[in-house]
């Protein structure tokens, strides 16, 4: 018996080469027991012209099933299913279950009902995405990422790639970050002070589980970091919020029994605000007088296209104070879920045993990949030609916002992705950002990174990370006719 050619068609959101995606249409059609043994497949010939593919992608895709067996040639005949093709599954399908468990009673703990946002995962569709913490595939470089894993492939990297390093790091990533990214912090660390984790929100999650307990005080920025307060909120630490101003964060209104600290202070998030140097030795002098420790997130300092960051807080800490906190995934792209702790031995062993137990080391091949990517300069490159980008982007933006007359709140000093922004007061910015996705435009409502049930509801962020230069004005012109309506 033969298939009809009618009943293959190709997914047009599928994902690999159209070889691949030919391949694993037959596979599926043959484990899933629509195609059954013996049954015979179209010629190349019909099957490429009803697919509008060339003849020889289907070729070589039957000629990958015949070398898996999942199809067999016959002389002069074409190809059929093969006799020894995968079974597919043989079970009887059960009823619904009905979940009789109380689950109000059941979980110890709960996870939800934080205030991170939800940001559309189909955020590249919409026209105008002044949307924070995406990447443009147009800036990122395909080629020689592609060419790092690949190398990274290799039979000389095969131990990097396979071996189970439990509770260590890739060692040339490491020494990358040791000898280069650090010191253009100001900052010195030894490799058993250095911990590889997955992003930054990783790194701070292992940091809260080190140092905090219960009966412990966290002092944090208000506002701040969604995530980082979600995280704390779990650890079940005492949090104590601590407005900040245009200088980022007031030493002077920490409360004398916080333990520890956390801090933005080179790219204040979500408010751009730069600490000047003076404060920072004040919140050095601070964390002293109160014995506590300080954990700085230095997120962004990388995207510096208006003057050098300052350097990190960490870099006039003599005492072992301050944990640094840094990422890979904002500067090279998200997905990577790369970034990485530095702080005195003994907090970087427990934070090593810690993440040992949970996910043992973050993969190696990425690891290696991404030591060879920016060993290799390519990295350098990629923050130069974003850096330009972004300065011409912001431009255009601030220009915008001056001619619509849009309030800005926080501008980052040395760069940064965004701009911190408030409405008139009785503009709900979550209603605000219903009413223009409906026109294509993204923004990102500011209620979430305040505390409490009276957060304010009229501050939203603007990101120019992910918007070609010549769709911002347009999409500032919408945002700006909404928050018209908005207001009356």
């Amino acid at each position: 018996m033969a298939i009809s050619v009618e009943t293959f068609f190709l997914n047009p959101d599928g994902e690999g080469t159209l070889q691949a995606r030919i391949q694993q249409m037959i596979a599926h059609g043959i484990l899933s027991g629509r195609f059954r043994k013996g049954e015979k497949l179209p010629s190349s010939r019909k099957l490429a012209q009803h697919l509008g593919v060339s003849r020889i992608t289907v070729t070589l895709a039957y000629t990958e099933l015949l070398a898996n067996d999942y199809l067999e040639s016959r002389d002069r005949s074409g190809y059929y299913v093969s006799e020894n093709a995968p079974e597919p599954p043989q079970f009887t399908p059960s009823p619904p279950s009905r979940d009789s468990i109380d689950w109000s009673r059941a979980l110890g703990r709960r996870f939800t009902g934080g205030r991170t946002p939800h940001k559309p995962l189909d955020w590249s569709s919409y026209r105008y995405p002044f949307i924070y913490g995406q990447t443009d595939p147009s800036l990122f470089d395909h080629a020689n990422w592609r060419h790092c894993a690949l190398q990274a492939l290799g039979q000389k990297d095969f131990s990097a790639l396979t071996t189970d390093y439990f509770d260590q790091d890739d060692p040339k990533l490491i020494e990358f970050i040791a000898r280069h990214t650090l010191p253009r912090r100001g900052i010195l660390a030894q490799p058993d002070e250095i911990l590889v984790t997955m992003g930054a929100q990783n790194a701070l999650w292992l940091t809260a589980q080190v140092l905090l307990t219960q009966r412990r005080t966290a002092a944090i920025e208000e506002p701040c970091y969604h995530a980082l307060r979600d995280i704390l909120t779990q650890s079940r630490c005492h949090l104590s919020a601590v407005e900040v101003d245009p200088n980022g964060l007031p030493p002077e209104a920490l409360p004398d029994h916080a333990d520890v600290i956390f801090t933005t202070p080179s790219h204040q998030s979500p408010t751009n605000a730069t600490m000047p140097l003076d404060r920072r030795k004040e919140l050095l002098a601070k964390a002293r007088e109160m014995d506590a420790l300080i954990v700085e997130d230095d997120y962004e300092f990388e995207i510096s296209f208006l003057r050098s960051p300052s350097p990190a807080l960490k870099s006039l800490d003599t005492e072992g104070r301050v944990i640094y906190v840094g990422s890979f995934s904002k500067s090279i792209f998200p997905g990577l879920r790369l970034g990485y702790l530095v702080g005195s031995k003994q907090f970087i062993r427990e934070c090593r045993a810690l993440r040992a137990s949970v996910l043992r080391h973050p993969p190696g091949h990425i690891q290696r990949t991404a030591a060879y990517f920016l060993s290799l300069g390519h990295y350098d490159s990629l923050i130069r030609r974003m850096g330009q980008v972004f300065a011409r982007r912001r431009k255009v933006m601030e220009q915008a916002l001056t001619n619509h007359g849009l309030g800005v709140e926080g501008r980052g000093v040395f760069g940064g992705s965004s701009i911190w922004m408030r409405a008139p007061k009785r503009v709900d910015t979550e209603e605000l950002d219903h009413n223009l996705r409906k026109r294509s435009v993204l923004i990102e409502p500011g209620r979430p990174f305040f505390r409490g049930p009276g957060a304010p509801r009229n501050f939203y962020r603007l990101a120019y990370s992910s918007i070609p230069s010549e769709r911002i004005p347009g999409g500032i012109a919408i945002l700006a006719e909404e928050l018209a309506k908005a207001k009356n």
